[in-house]
């Protein structure tokens, strides 16, 4: 397949059109940051594994989506605020029978998609993997785990049998979903308890595990994301989640999360797609969500404050 990966120079995007690449998949890795672009043209993709290994994947990259032609798929790696502005830039790649497929993270991102490039271009997609950008043209990928992704009218097309083959044979254990919407709502209540969390205490993965009180912070986020979603329809079983999320946490010594990264970078978090989600949500269906109103309040507080000294 001719894959197109937006953020591609980014952690995510990397080790995902890395892996892809390696796997025989004509891969461009399309980002705005020109230093790490040229820098994977010039010395190739270094990918360092869980286990301190290091490989060296040859791909493409460029910073000018107008210039690579169309292609079969793009994938969707650019934070929630970057998306119509990616998505626009990708036009230019999309040919007839082109398929978008987001893998971002929090609630909302389809629509954005669709707001540029159509509703039946979107495949729905989530995964748990993990990844840190260490520099130009260098990721570290310290969690595996599996990944979803869905048509919106829950079809097996052709078209989502043939990104997930490619994705399991680049070594990435992919289910396609037909109730990816429910899918995509499990991933959203592991980002709500540990993102904002870790990111307002500095907490490694694992750390949130550690410590009885985080535990009950959790758990009640948890709780309002289950009652969001059992009112929206979406099955969400709020006891299987609990296990899930902690004992993915057990497994994710030194991970640190997106919202961290973004934190420790004075970057703008994603804070709105995923407690704000839920707020959101909360409002228009008349659910109280006290504790995610609190996250959200705080982390965009702090947010504040860095990018306010930033621009001083």
């Amino acid at each position: 397949m001719r894959i197109a990966v937006l953020g591609g120079a980014g952690a995510m995007g990397g080790i995902f059109g890395g892996y892809l690449a390696r796997a025989g998949e004509d891969v461009t890795l399309i980002d705005v940051a020109k230093p790490a672009v040229d820098a994977i043209n010039a010395n190739g993709l270094a990918i360092e594994e869980k286990d301190g290994s290091v490989a060296t994947i040859q791909v493409k990259a460029s910073a000018a989506p107008e210039q690579v032609g169309p292609v079969d798929l793009i994938l969707n790696f650019v934070k929630c605020y970057h998306t119509e502005a990616a998505v626009r830039s990708a036009l230019p790649m999309m040919g007839k029978d082109t398929a978008v497929l987001s893998l971002q993270n929090g609630w909302g991102n389809v629509d954005r998609i669709a707001s540029v490039a159509g509703k039946d271009r979107v495949i729905v997609g989530l995964t748990y993997h993990s990844g840190t950008l260490l520099g130009p043209g260098r990721v570290k990928h310290p969690g595996v785990g599996i990944t979803h992704m869905g048509e919106l009218d829950g079809s097996m097309s052709p078209r989502l049998k043939r990104a997930a083959a490619a994705f399991q044979r680049a070594g990435l254990e992919t289910t396609p979903s037909a109730k990816i919407l429910d899918e995509v709502w499990k991933k959203l209540s592991l980002n709500v308890c540990t993102l904002p969390t870790a990111a307002l205490l500095h907490f490694q993965a694992h750390e949130l595990n550690e410590y009885e009180d985080m535990h009950a912070l959790m758990r009640g986020l948890l709780h309002e994301v289950a009652l969001v979603a059992k009112a929206q329809g979406i099955a969400l079983d709020e006891a299987e989640r609990w296990v899930a999320i902690t004992g993915l946490l057990s497994r994710a010594i030194g991970a640190r999360g997106s919202m961290l990264q973004d934190v420790e970078a004075g970057r703008q978090t994603e804070i709105d797609v995923i407690n704000g989600a839920i707020v959101a949500a909360g409002k228009r269906l008349s659910i109280p969500t006290p504790l995610n109103d609190a996250m959200t309040w705080l982390m965009k507080s702090l947010q504040g404050k860095y990018l306010k000294a930033g621009r001083a």
